[in-house]
């Protein structure tokens, strides 16, 4: 079978790898599309050399479908449809408290462990979600970076009637969005990149350039001066850090979804001042994948739209090269099986 390999330095290869057995508690995935997301474009920038094994076959976000059962699984069958959700939570601790998907020695499959960018995956059945026969594969990629979209809103608490903000307009910031937006609740996106702003109003959402308009004002003008019930921080740049405090209203939330691996300033005074909220989240929980296979499954907020294209695994190299060269786009999907 082929595997797309990360081996340093901004270079991958693919490789003949031998079809393996599923171990006892295992099973094995016929890999049908696997997406690209910016934890694999830190990896392909050597950011995470330290951490992956190189060379490593890397990916989590996927579907495929079951081409081979090992002896102790009886909840899956050859030939179900299935995603994988990446999170090896066997080392779960009492001071954990319950929440496997956070624990102290989680670790990450596709990351610190082989992952989805080859054409057959074994993997823990216990990894596993079943999808509907007539879930589409090819949007089922998407139910991994879905799932973190719909656990920030749960989180967040959002509800009908109120106004979310979401402060940047990347693959997941618009999932937020989406998500937000089917809850029932006025969405606002504020993105700065034209060709994302035209992807979110594409999508049917709401977007302010606030290099071109006053968002606090829009947000005012549009909440009675309210300003914003819940704001979610997806950018991770001081820019969206000044103004999530900014447009949050009195008792807002504002949901950390960005990953700052630096100390940043926050205006700690509009947490006294408006009694704000501060939400951390952190990828997802069971029932975060089921509402999201829920949401694929129906299909009602355009996900096709997502896609930006599908490119054969044998390309990985120029994919990423390509990433580079357009970092504004979507989504891109690998086929497994080309």
């Amino acid at each position: 079978m082929k595997a797309a390999v990360y081996k340093g330095n901004k270079t991958f290869s693919i490789i003949e790898r031998e079809l393996m057995e599923p171990h006892a508690e295992e099973v094995r995935i016929k890999v049908a599309y696997t997406g690209v997301c910016g934890t694999d474009v830190h990896i392909y920038h050597g950011m995470m050399d330290k951490r992956v094994a190189i060379p490593e076959t890397i990916g989590h976000e996927m579907s495929g479908t079951i081409d081979a059962v090992g002896e102790k699984v009886s909840d899956f069958k050859i030939g179900d449809k299935v995603v994988v959700r990446p999170l090896d939570d066997r080392k779960v601790k009492p001071s954990d408290k319950g929440f496997n998907h956070i624990c102290e020695e989680l670790k990450f499959i596709g990351i610190d462990s082989s992952g989805s960018m080859q054409q057959f995956w074994n993997v823990p059945a216990f990894t596993l979600h079943k999808l509907k026969p007539e879930t589409n594969l090819r949007l089922a990629a998407l139910i991994e970076p879905l799932s973190v979209a719909v656990h920030d809103v749960r989180l967040s608490g959002l509800k009908a009637g109120e106004t979310a903000v979401i402060l940047g307009g990347g693959p997941i910031g618009l999932l937020v969005a989406l998500v937000a937006k089917q809850t029932g609740a006025q969405v606002v996106v504020s993105e700065v990149n034209d060709t994302r702003i035209a992807k979110a109003e594409e999508l049917g959402l709401t977007a302010i350039n606030p290099l071109k308009m006053d968002l606090v004002g829009y947000v005012k003008s549009i909440t009675e001066n309210r300003k914003a019930d819940v704001v979610f921080e997806v950018a991770g740049v001081q820019a969206t850090l000044d103004m999530m405090t900014e447009v949050a209203g009195i008792r807002g939330r504002i949901v950390m979804v960005a990953i700052h691996g630096q100390k940043k300033e926050v205006d700690l005074f509009q947490f006294f001042w408006k009694e704000l909220k501060l939400i951390g989240v952190r990828v997802y929980e069971k029932e975060d994948y089921e509402k999201a296979i829920e949401l694929v499954t129906e299909n009602k907020l355009k996900f096709e739209k997502l896609i930006t294209e599908v490119r054969p695994l044998s390309d990985i190299q120029q994919v990423f090269e390509d990433i580079d060269k357009q970092p504004d786009g979507m989504k891109i999907l690998m086929d497994c099986q080309q």
